[in-house]
């Protein structure tokens, strides 16, 4: 078992490079790349190379003039590649893209849960803005195919990344500047204990709803795409990893994808409250610019040689087809399917349990904490155990908390008030849900073909992110089979949700009896993935069928919500 890299420390003398003549001449040893952002990809290769027989990628770094050794050991640890060490100018821009993504999840999801209806929008319109920024995600395949064919400026990922996140901020940049997203303070002398009460209404100029609806859009689009383009690039770096380190790549970046989640969901909150609407859009303008500068440095190969489109779908279709990607994509797609919420839980702690907004939003930024919490986890500690028994161990233990759910509409808290109670159970399952978020992803990244990262990679989260999609449409259907209406429950009769919680938590464990699909660790995937009688066409034409059938589905049920907004029965 494989030490964390924050506990691999190597002597001077072990990485102390052997061809060098002078190495006390620090000037000598800095990086071309970290005086140039544009060094060509000749000496870019040369400079690798030497790196990899001389192990000294510490000496090359621009803190190595200014820190003493130990701490530049740690910032860029001596036994990865220059090209993972992910605190190199040139290589800063990948992790701070999944932190950016992390900060404007966080920023923007309690504005748009409530800032739309602070305009007045109707429930249905709610829905449509919602789909309108879910909308883009369902291009993820499309923004990696056009990213491995069609290099801009002579780069596959580097530009369309600047375009990205400059869209983002553009796009918030015309919603502040032809807008007006202050709110109109109310005093009332309608109170006769305080003698006020104070309320607010939009301005006279506020956005519309097509207005704020549209610079959602373009957000979302630009967002996103950006979004694509990282995952691009660490699929890519992720195969440069020891064997030894294999997936701290990965989780590095989610870690701080989920840290930005985690931090900036509150403070949204909080500064909505007390500011406003105009000071979260304004973030959401500024952020995705500050990306701009380091997606400048980031290295890439600059007119690289490209497969033609037909050999890289000829290769997209030779992985599909195999057993390591259809077998164990197989399993992530059924398991996620299976992953049914109670669609009623949430009025039940509103209407039964008598839930507060701001018990509401507490329970949701604890989440957010286990969340990252889960992830740091399975980062240090979780990492050396197979990943059929991370899934079997989670499961189980979400079968567990799930249950307790029962003894909670019930009535049955032993003594705690609901609302502790219920912060026991949701928080932990959102702790669990970290725990398993990484297994995916890095097994993920190992069945990418070279050169087809970006497609292949968004086509394999484009399945996982669908089953989830399509687990939220099955637990509103099975909303039908017993009767959890407000009125009911709020009647005293809460049979119907117990039932309904029952069957959701045996759906959920139902997944391990697929577990079997899933190999026990890399080592066995690429064992599967060697064998070369593992090959099935009809193993590939599932797998892709059951990929464009799911973003079909997507695209359709998010048209449907902002062309036909209450199709579903919404107000």
């Amino acid at each position: 078992m494989h030490q964390s890299m924050r506990r691999v420390k190597a002597s001077m003398d072990e990485i102390t490079p052997l061809s060098s003549t002078n190495t006390s001449n620090k000037e000598n040893t800095m990086s071309p790349l970290e005086t140039s952002p544009s060094s060509s990809p000749q000496e870019y290769e040369v400079y690798q190379e030497e790196l990899h027989v001389t192990y000294a990628p510490n000496h090359n770094t621009f803190l190595y003039n200014y820190f003493p050794i130990e701490y530049v050991e740690k910032l860029y640890p001596s036994n990865l590649p220059p090209s993972i060490q992910l605190l190199r100018i040139e290589n800063i821009a990948v992790p701070t893209c999944y932190l950016c993504v992390g900060l404007l999840q966080g920023l923007s999801g309690p504005f748009i849960n409530v800032y739309p209806q602070f305009l007045g929008a109707s429930e249905a319109q709610q829905t449509s803005i919602s789909a309108i920024r879910s909308l883009p995600a369902s291009f993820k395949l499309v923004f990696g195919f056009f990213s491995d064919n069609v290099p801009f400026m002579g780069y596959r990922r580097k530009s369309y990344m600047f375009i990205g996140w400059a869209m983002s901020s553009l796009s918030m940049l015309f919603l502040l500047s032809f807008s007006n997203l202050e709110r109109v303070r109310n005093v009332a002398n309608d109170d006769e204990v305080s003698g006020v009460h104070i309320a607010f209404s939009p301005a006279e100029d506020a956005p519309s709803i097509p207005f704020l609806t549209l610079s959602l859009l373009i957000f979302g689009t630009g967002f996103w795409f950006a979004d694509v383009m990282g995952d691009s690039i660490v699929a890519e770096k992720a195969k440069l990893e020891p064997e030894e380190s294999r997936g701290q790549l990965q989780s590095t970046c989610y870690a701080c994808r989920f840290f930005g989640l985690m931090v900036a969901a509150p403070i949204s909150t909080v500064l909505y409250s007390k500011v406003g609407p105009q000071i979260i859009v304004t973030l959401m303008a500024l952020l995705p610019m500050m990306m701009l500068l380091p997606i400048y440095y980031l290295y890439e190969v600059k007119h690289a040689d490209i497969k033609s489109t037909r050999e890289q779908c000829s290769e997209i279709w030779t992985t599909v087809c195999s057993r390591a990607v259809w077998q164990p994509m197989g399993f992530v797609y059924v398991y996620n399917v299976l992953q049914i919420g109670n669609a009623a839980w949430r009025e039940f702690l509103l209407s039964v349990l008598m839930f507060k907004d701001w018990q509401l939003n507490t329970l949701f930024v604890i989440a957010n904490v286990l969340l990252y919490l889960g992830v740091m986890a399975y980062k240090y500690y979780f990492i050396k155990y197979s990943w059929r028994s991370i899934y079997i161990g989670t499961t189980l233990l979400n079968g567990v908390l799930s249950l307790m759910q029962i003894l909670l509409i019930q009535g049955i808290t032993f003594g705690l008030s609901p609302f502790v109670f219920a912060l026991g159970d949701d928080i932990f399952a959102d702790f669990i849900a970290g725990v398993q978020f990484l297994p995916t992803t890095i097994m993920m990244v190992h069945l990418c073909p070279s050169g087809s990262e970006g497609a292949s990679y968004a086509m394999f989260t484009t399945v996982n992110n669908c089953a989830l999609g399509m687990a939220s449409a099955i637990s509103t259907v099975l909303l039908g089979i017993w009767d959890v209406s407000k009125e009911t429950m709020v009647s005293g009769d809460v049979s119907g949700m117990t039932k309904l919680t029952i069957l959701t938590t045996c759906l959920q464990t139902a997944g391990l009896f697929f577990v079997k699909m899933l190999p026990k660790t890399k080592e066995d995937l690429a064992v599967l993935h060697a064998d070369q009688y593992s090959g099935s066409k009809i193993g590939g034409f599932v797998f892709l069928g059951v990929t464009v059938l799911s973003v079909m589905y997507a695209m359709i049920v998010n048209l449907l919500n902002i062309v036909s907004p209450g199709w579903a029965g919404e107000s």
